[in-house]
């Protein structure tokens, strides 16, 4: 059953995903096998959120996932969403070890209400699952492009990334509309 919060930032869904740092392109990009990278290369996090209301989505990388990450992801999307106007109420996270206390009192410190899924009840935060599998197909997986997110996630750092903002170019659950055409009170969007 599909559900729609009514107003922009009453519930930002949260996730994150651990990803392999590429080193360098493997044969289902190259099409050659012969070359192979040497070595570990690591790994690294993407961390997710989607605004349930404009499906306004913000994204991520940082070099662990730990509650210190988790609550520079924390400001890092308060930050994004009020460059929108858009003022976080909620957010809803699994309740992985990174969303537990020290999330729960930056949510705090933000005058944002912190809101957990129910245990292995993935589909509740069904929002952010989705926009992470639309990344792995679109940005991860699927071909070298020199978009930011490609950029990142081929440059082994142990800072976290510059931000990315990814949405689908029209989003059939808003009736065709972008999300940045949903979120009503962007400079431009409603003329």
């Amino acid at each position: 059953m599909r559900y729609e919060r009514s107003r922009p930032g009453e519930l930002v869904h949260v996730d994150s995903k651990k990803l392999g740092r590429i080193v360098q392109p493997g044969h289902r990009v190259t099409g050659d096998r012969s070359g192979r990278a040497k070595g570990k290369a690591g790994w690294q996090y993407l961390f997710v959120a989607v605004d349930d209301h404009s499906r306004l989505a913000f994204a991520a990388i940082h070099p662990d996932e730990t509650a210190a990450s988790a609550t520079r992801f924390l400001d890092q999307l308060v930050s994004f969403y009020a460059e929108h106007g858009i003022r976080v109420e909620r957010v809803l996270t699994d309740n992985g070890a990174c969303f537990k206390t020290a999330w729960a009192t930056a949510c705090d410190g933000h005058a944002i209400r912190a809101k957990k899924t129910r245990p292995y009840r993935p589909q509740t935060n069904g929002k952010a699952e989705r926009f992470i599998r639309t990344l792995l197909e679109r940005w991860a997986t699927t071909h070298l492009s020199p978009t930011p997110l490609r950029a990142t996630a081929t440059q082994p750092s142990p800072q976290p990334s510059t931000p990315a903002i990814a949405s689908r170019p029209h989003h059939r659950a808003l009736n065709g509309l972008t999300p940045l055409q949903r979120v009503s009170n962007l400079p431009g969007t409603n003329t």
